[in-house]
């Protein structure tokens, strides 16, 4: 492959710890879809899986290659990611969180530019930092001198404090989305005696915590009759899938699996519940308050922050208890759906707005992170 790539398109290599669908994925179908053939997008992933892509548009220039990763075989990598940096000479390397890291290490010295993406953490980080990842992204990103684009102001602080990156290499890029024309408005009122349709829309991961959600809905079943929807697939699945049975509602939970399309079946709901141990800025979230969905959440990540002028008090820690008190509480206030509905489609209108994450992502995409500055 040429500098040049196909047609001139400027060629961007990603590399992914997975390419099956996650927050990083989705945005990144999200912005290949909206910025077209002016790029040729090289994606690599760790576990060389890349269900995600089918999402992605026919115009869009891309390719999966495979690489024989060893796992625990830092060393053997870096030489491996080294020797295909130097034969691709990519305008741009992106590399995506801590599981394409090793990306990093195998860009030092520089053979090509270099942008690191971070959208958040896994289980083993949902409590708090790992000294020894703590010191490698502080040698990795902050002594490398590379640009770290971040997704949430939360993000934006720890890459600041903790990994100790210069704030000029730090650039906060939120999230963004769309608010569908000719969808459902918020609902005028809601029917007690209705079936109410609850959903959420996560990868089936340790850190979303769906089990937290199961057993909160097992709980609210004594007093409000209602359905679960689970959109998305992931490693916990069958385990989940084995809950729910245990449980015995297999009638009463849906298991939608990976859908290309979630905004379709978000319509469909009534509440929106996010039960994670870690996130960021998700961009389910934003998606089901596009749509008009009222939103029960943990507090975490930049969360509180999106519904602090929403529904503040429909908030809770990430905790069993907790988020079973808070659904059932959210429940109790059906009221003030529309409310909280409105309110957020017209915060998602105001300030997460697609059409500007897609700008700012296109001048990342160009080389010019640095240009954005502090927002």
């Amino acid at each position: 492959m040429t500098q040049n790539g196909t047609c001139g398109a400027r060629v961007l290599l990603h590399a992914f710890s997975t390419f099956s669908l996650g927050g990083a994925q989705a945005r990144f179908v999200q912005l290949a879809n909206a910025l077209g053939p002016g790029y040729r997008h090289v994606v690599m992933a760790m576990d060389n899986c890349f269900d995600a892509g089918a999402g992605l548009a026919p115009g869009v220039l891309w390719e999966p290659v495979s690489v024989p990763v060893i796992k625990g075989g830092a060393l053997a990598n870096r030489r491996l990611f080294r020797t295909i940096l130097r034969r691709m000479q990519p305008d741009l390397l992106l590399s995506y969180n801590w599981g394409a890291i090793e990306w990093a290490a195998a860009n030092c010295p520089r053979v090509c530019p270099q942008v690191h993406v971070e959208d958040g953490f896994g289980p083993d980080e949902a409590q708090g930092q790992l000294p020894r990842r703590v010191w490698m992204r502080r040698v990795l990103l902050a002594l490398n001198g590379l640009q770290v684009v971040v997704a949430s102001r939360n993000l934006e602080r720890l890459a600041r404090s903790t990994w100790k990156i210069p704030a000029h290499r730090v650039v906060f890029v939120r999230n963004g989305v769309d608010v569908p024309n000719g969808l459902r408005c918020p609902p005028a009122t809601a029917n007690p005696l209705a079936v109410l349709r609850i959903g959420t829309v996560a990868g089936l991961r340790p850190e979303k915590n769906i089990a937290r959600l199961i057993r909160a809905f097992a709980q609210i079943q004594k007093r409000y009759p209602s359905h679960l929807s689970i959109v998305g697939d992931g490693p916990l699945h069958a385990e989940l899938q084995k809950l729910v049975c245990d449980l015995g509602m297999e009638d009463k939970v849906e298991f939608t699996g990976y859908l290309a399309d979630p905004l379709a079946h978000l319509v469909t709901l009534d509440l929106f519940a996010l039960s994670s141990d870690t996130e960021q800025l998700p961009l389910a979230l934003l998606e089901a308050m596009a749509v008009g969905m009222p939103v029960v959440a943990t507090r975490v990540g930049d969360v509180g922050a999106v519904l602090a002028s929403v529904s503040p008090d429909n908030l809770c820690a990430p905790d069993d208890a907790a988020f079973a008190a808070q659904l059932l509480q959210v429940l109790d206030c059906q009221t003030l759906w529309p409310q909280w509905a409105q309110a957020g489609q017209d915060k998602v209108r105001a300030a997460y707005s697609k059409k500007h994450m897609t700008a700012q992502w296109k001048q990342v995409f160009d080389g010019h992170a640095a240009d954005l500055g502090t927002l």
